[in-house]
């Protein structure tokens, strides 16, 4: 009996430590915070940029003319280097949602500049899109798109 019940409070006191280990391994309340971020888009112009931080990056949200949203779907049939169509990179077309870290070695890339007028790396050269696709310099990759959803009307959540 009594080394019955010296093994349970042993048992017990493992458990114990194995939980607060696993919960120190999860995230805390500020950070979970951060995980998700509400934009007003009535404060975007067209054919104007914003940048907002999210999750420590820079997310750039591109509020795109007719004349921009033709000129991605025009190149949908381009020769690129990571193809991927207008119409899967964007919810809606009039906006463009991207992380704004170069696919090359993580440079922010400068908005409306470049040979294609979407963005222009300005540390070793990469050009993107009005789309957010690679076209030109060393980065291998587009653009990343986070997951992000529209709500009611003028708001965005990305996360």
């Amino acid at each position: 009996m009594m080394l019955g019940s010296a093994k349970l409070v042993a048992a017990s006191a493992v458990r114990v430590l194995i939980l607060k280990f696993i919960y120190t391994m999860s995230a805390s309340a500020d950070v979970l915070a951060l995980g998700t971020v509400e934009v007003n888009l009535a404060a975007i112009p067209l054919g104007q940029t914003a940048t907002i931080k999210w999750r420590g990056k820079p997310v750039m949200i591109r509020h795109r003319t007719p004349d921009e949203i033709e000129a991605a779907r025009r190149d949908d049939n381009a020769s690129l280097r990571d193809p991927e169509a207008d119409s899967s990179r964007v919810v809606d077309p009039e906006w463009l949602v991207v992380i704004g870290v170069c696919t090359h070695l993580g440079c922010v890339p400068i908005a409306h500049a470049g040979d294609w007028g979407g963005f222009f790396c300005p540390c070793h050269g990469s050009h993107y899109d009005v789309s957010g696709r690679v076209r030109k310099g060393p980065a291998p990759l587009n653009l990343e798109v986070p997951k992000y959803t529209f709500t009611e009307e003028g708001k965005l959540i990305i996360g």
